[in-house]
């Protein structure tokens, strides 16, 4: 299989989470597992976990955003309400099995992974997204449950670990065309690769241009030469578009139609401070994202070529 990639140690650090993740939680040791991470991306790896580990056990994220030791920490309380939170048991359903999906618990509130964001530097800041909601009940006590996310995630989740085949196909720039070549996604083992893990970069609508057809078709340039070196060594890619409600400018539609083309998936978002249903379009050559965030339609794009391949 082809296998041009590049280590990065951060796609290989996220790799080894997912897999010490579903390792610890298949071995049946655990009544389910707590994730810590610093403030700024607990938020994203949760929503990652969310949508890769195959598991019907709870998961949820924590971080500290004051010092250990100092007054007010709130780190080891996050931590504690996580541990009251998977030995209540409120979020098993009838057979036994995890409602809810990976979950942010901070500052005694219990958060869909989907659907929360850091918004603030300061101490709290965590907000939820996507206009519908997002905070599905508060630690108590007791532990209350007000809401129940309607997503796909973790066991019955469409691109967990256990539904990524071990190889899919990928595109690259071979003999003057573009070419269909295998890359594997899983070791030997059957755990995740890090070097496999998708490139999806995120380009962004910008209002204030010159109203001019060469000021306005710079804006591809970026997107073209990003596709060319795809086409090099990234033969699982993709793009996030943030628009005004999902909407960019022509030029910059038609540099990434070219990329849908090219056999890279470009998902169409609202611009991160809107909260717009982007509602599907069979006309284009893009995937609508609903009310995700560009940084969650990123997670899920990553995920979803890893479980699909390329187009």
């Amino acid at each position: 299989p082809y296998s041009p990639y590049r280590r990065d140690p951060r796609m290989e650090d996220l790799a080894k989470a997912t897999n010490s993740v579903q390792q610890a939680l298949d071995s049946g040791e655990y009544a389910g597992a707590i994730w810590l991470e610093g403030s700024y991306n607990v938020d994203e790896t949760t929503y990652w976990l969310n949508l890769l580990i195959d598991t019907t056990l709870p998961i949820s994220g924590n971080a500290s955003q004051r010092a250990h030791g100092t007054l007010g920490n709130d780190g080891d309380q996050n931590i504690l309400d996580s541990v009251n939170y998977i030995l209540s048991g409120i979020w098993a359903d009838d057979a036994g099995k995890d409602h809810y999906g990976a979950v942010l618990l901070q500052d005694e509130q219990i958060f869909a992974s989907r659907q929360v964001e850091k918004r603030d530097a300061r101490p709290g800041g965590y907000e939820p997204i996507g206009g519908h909601g997002g905070i599905l009940g508060t630690i108590g006590p007791p532990v209350t449950i007000w809401f129940q996310p309607t997503t796909r995630h973790t066991w019955n989740s469409a691109v967990n670990l256990n539904r990524i085949p071990s190889t899919v196909p990928g595109v690259r720039r071979g003999s003057g065309k573009i070419e269909t070549v295998t890359v594997r996604v899983k070791d030997g083992d059957g755990w995740l690769r890090g070097d496999a893990i998708p490139k999806v970069v995120m380009v962004k609508y910008n209002r204030y241009v010159k109203d001019d057809a060469l000021s306005r078709a710079e804006e591809e340039v970026e997107v073209f030469a990003r596709i060319e070196k795809n086409l090099k060594d990234r033969p699982l890619s993709g793009f996030v578009a943030e628009g005004i409600s999902g909407t960019v400018h022509e030029p910059l539609e038609k540099a990434l139609e070219v990329a849908a083309l090219s056999g890279m998936p470009v998902v169409r978002v609202s611009r991160d401070n809107e909260e717009t249903m982007v509602g599907p379009n069979p006309s284009n050559l893009t995937v609508e994202g609903s009310n995700l965030s560009p940084l969650k339609a990123r997670l899920l794009l990553m995920a979803a070529l890893m479980r699909f391949g390329s187009l």
